[in-house]
């Protein structure tokens, strides 16, 4: 376990000494303790980052490829133990965590393919002996701000796509989760990166976050987390115009058609709705059911939900721990009270359930409501825990409005099997992500971001390598005819 900052290289207690406690959600006691960085820390790893810049952006691409590859495969082979610590500190199955892991690898490693695909381009002109090049270049030294319901995978995202590009990072990263992003940027530097091209702070977001936003040496911020911060990491890059990228709030709708395969969108309903006890920005918030088949759904949308396992993650038995956090069962809890006032129909959930040797803990049982409106809550908001709202509509063109009916589009879920469905509702609907009879909507090969209040800028694919990179236009006159 790695309870120490990482600045320049170096892993190094707070300049004051003072320290913060991580705790277990299946027991919402301390087990750990790890550096409250302040704002010498801050410009610490701000000033590592700029010094190294300065040899990692001229390092060779194929270098930097060959370090990234050497990364992933040490991130593979100690997948369990970071797994493993991660599932102690959010709460998420072993399993679950492992694979968490696996992805990050798998990240690093794409990353270090991509990047050695960034071929630049020559324009002709239409003057004689004159021609233009089109070249990227690093934009220098990044931000990372990472939250803690997918601790390692999302920082993943950032740190393949920076270093790819040639830029160095100071991550900023969750209170909540540190150990496990602690550690899997320890076996990152193992791979032989110099001291500085990564730099990693613990400690609160409103002190070592915003120093890091200070600092106009930062090139760009990347950030992922609710709406509401993302607007405050947002104003602090105005000032200097810095490029940032933000993958925000979301509340994803999923639209049923009576034409669909019921099973299979029972069972991906559960699945999207319930994994990581809802605390994804992409679990389905809102559920919308063809009149036809509303209540048939729901009788099998309950009959999948109520086969889930919930327990201590670290047993190998559960297939759902606590939510990570106390606040997070709170703003649950308050949005089903809502929706319950106001009409909704409870089918399954709405408690707290009792797990032997871990009554503390931060417990909550997967929760469907039906015949909700866009007055409630559950409707309208993001709720980040595991309850989801069902209610039917009587046309196609109803049921995208009722989705669109959002300030979020970060995704959105389709299950028909008319094609012609297929082409109005994926055209149609306001999201930067929509995904048609499954319910992964993000792949690593493809742009994944966000419209409207669930952000800019993209993660994944081509794009996400691209975001950390500057386009120069060279224009030359060689001479000659």
């Amino acid at each position: 376990m790695i309870t120490k900052m990482l600045i320049g290289g170096n892993w190094v207690n707070a300049a004051d000494n003072k320290t913060f406690e991580v705790s277990d959600p299946r027991t919402g006691l301390p087990f750990a303790s790890v550096p409250l960085g302040g704002i010498r820390d801050a410009d610490a790893a701000v000033d590592a980052a700029c010094l190294a810049f300065k040899s990692w952006a001229k390092t060779n691409v194929f270098a930097r490829a060959a370090l990234l590859r050497d990364a992933g495969a040490l991130v593979e082979k100690n997948k369990q133990e970071i797994g493993r610590l991660m599932s102690r500190e959010q709460g998420k199955p072993a399993q679950e965590a492992i694979t968490e892991v696996q992805k990050a690898a798998d990240i690093l490693r794409y990353y270090a393919a991509e990047g050695e695909r960034v071929y630049g381009r020559i324009i002709p002109s239409d003057e004689s002996g004159t021609f233009s090049m089109v070249v990227y270049q690093p934009i220098g030294p990044c931000a990372a701000i990472t939250p803690w319901n997918y601790p390692v995978e999302l920082l993943a995202w950032k740190i393949g796509a920076a270093l790819a590009a040639g830029c160095t990072l100071v991550c900023k990263l969750p209170s909540e989760t540190p150990l496990c992003a602690l550690l899997f940027i320890k076996y990152i530097t193992d791979a032989g990166l110099p001291g500085g091209v990564i730099n990693a702070l613990t400690g609160e977001g409103k002190v070592i976050g915003q120093r890091i936003l200070e600092r106009k040496e930062i090139r760009k911020a990347a950030f992922t987390g609710s709406t509401a911060v993302g607007k405050d990491v947002l104003a602090s890059c105005t000032e200097s115009l810095r490029r940032s990228s933000m993958e925000l709030g979301g509340s994803l709708p999923m639209l049923v058609f009576k034409d669909c395969d019921l099973d299979s969108a029972a069972i991906g309903a559960a699945r999207r709705s319930f994994k990581n006890m809802g605390q994804i920005c992409i679990a389905i918030n809102r559920i919308y059911a063809e009149r036809e088949i509303y209540e048939q759904f729901l009788s099998r949308f309950k009959e999948e939900t109520e086969k889930l396992i919930i327990g201590d993650g670290l047993d190998g038995t559960a297939d759902l721990g606590p939510m990570c956090k106390k606040q997070g069962v709170e703003a649950v809890t308050a949005h089903i009270s809502d929706a319950i006032e106001k009409g909704a129909r409870l089918i399954t959930g709405g408690k707290a359930p009792v797990i032997p040797g871990f009554e503390s803990g931060n417990w909550f049982s997967p929760t469907i409501l039906a015949d909700t409106d866009h007055s409630m809550k559950i409707m309208s908001e993001e709720t980040f825990g595991p309850a989801v709202g069902v209610m039917p509509f009587d046309s196609m063109e109803e049921a995208v409005n009722l989705a669109n009916d959002s300030i979020y589009g970060l995704a959105a879920i389709i299950y028909t099997q008319n094609l012609a469905t297929v082409n109005y509702c994926a055209q149609a609907l306001e999201a930067g992500n929509v995904a048609v009879n499954n319910v992964d909507a993000g792949t690593i090969n493809a742009p994944y971001g966000g419209w409207k209040q669930s952000g800019f800028g993209h993660e994944h694919g081509p794009e996400g390598l691209y975001e950390y990179l500057n386009v120069k236009h060279v224009r030359i006159h060689a001479g000659g005819e």
